[in-house]
């Protein structure tokens, strides 16, 4: 039988007993929306939304340490050391949190737009071909469709992001005392596009990341279920969203070294790119400093933190699913 996602619309119920039963033309995302309908991709964006904006936000502290390393690795010694001379040196506890509004509405918006358009292309790109060269191309399709949501996701998550690195990484601190002053004074001093500058470098790390997370995740889950004594249609929902959280850490550890080149690039271009500097002459400059291995500071930190950071998600979200009757994901 091929995967779920791999046949139109109308078969699905006929298919597969575990899916819920379609519904009248008034379902709403709260009453098991019918698969590929309006619904069915609004109850995946506010998945996606409340997947990423609080976890992202709860490992502020950590982002913290690790933008600041990546710019400066002779800052910290530790995550450890780097809070306490925050906590020490800026003014209490509340300052491991740097950054953290910008974090929450950027990847709020990120996740929203990453998980409902991968839904959305995922199924779409499938159909483009038949039911069986879907599934034989599935790994292609995953890929597609990951970037494809990504590279619109990034376009509402690049604003934030730019200001959250400037938050956290501005020596001394700080930069601002909040998200929106921070906005006014980047906006105000270097004009709204300077909020893009480090979209090119955001892209290399959040496509290849995404790409690797969604597919990555797709192929683990469906490796962990062929090895399960019974098939996915027979297990609870509770055994499910464990696959899930399983399979979302092993793929957030090979997204985290995918993607940490570009993402330490991400963080030193946001900080030190000149004005009217080129992307290409900022990236050329900066690895002329720090070199390869420059490339690698921080790694351990962002596997911690990707690796957790992508198993609650994927958690979050197919619980999101099945709250609203609808199956979870793989």
């Amino acid at each position: 039988m091929l995967p779920l996602f791999f046949h139109p619309i109308h078969s699905f119920s006929s298919r597969v007993s575990s899916l819920p039963p379609p519904m009248s033309q008034n379902s709403s995302i709260f009453n098991s929306p019918k698969l590929y309908s309006p619904d069915y991709y609004a109850a995946c964006t506010i998945g996606g939304l409340v997947a990423c904006g609080p976890t992202h936000s709860a490992v502020t502290p950590l982002d913290l340490v690790k933008c600041r390393r990546q710019v400066d690795s002779s800052l910290y010694k530790s995550n450890l050391e780097g809070w306490r001379q925050i906590i020490k040196t800026e003014g209490g506890v509340g300052k491991i949190f740097t950054g953290v509004g910008a974090t929450a509405i950027g990847y709020s918006m990120q996740g929203a737009f990453k998980y409902g358009g991968y839904e959305f292309f995922k199924h779409q790109y499938s159909q483009l071909v038949s039911p069986e060269t879907a599934h034989q191309y599935r790994t292609g399709i995953f890929l597609a469709a990951s970037a494809s949501a990504e590279f619109i996701a990034d376009i509402f998550l690049c604003p934030w992001e730019a200001i959250k690195v400037r938050q956290q990484t501005a020596m001394p601190p700080p930069f601002a005392r909040n998200v929106f002053e921070a906005y006014s004074k980047m906006v105000g001093a270097e004009g709204f596009a300077s909020l893009y500058k480090g979209i090119t470098p955001l892209w290399c790390r959040q496509i290849p990341y995404t790409m690797c997370k969604f597919t990555s995740f797709e192929r683990i889950v469906e490796m962990i279920y062929a090895r399960l004594p019974k098939p996915k249609r027979e297990m609870s929902q509770l055994g499910q969203i464990g696959v899930s959280f399983a399979g979302g850490y092993l793929a957030g550890i090979l997204c985290a070294v995918v993607s940490h080149p570009a993402d330490v690039m991400v963080s030193k271009v946001n900080n030190e790119r000149k004005k009217g500097e080129s992307m290409m002459e900022a990236t050329s400059r900066i690895y002329a400093k720090i070199g390869f291995p420059g490339l690698w500071n921080g790694l351990a930190v962002r596997i911690l933190m990707i690796g957790t950071l992508t198993s609650f998600q994927w958690l979050i979200y197919d619980s999101f699913k099945a709250t609203v009757g609808l199956p979870t994901t793989g």
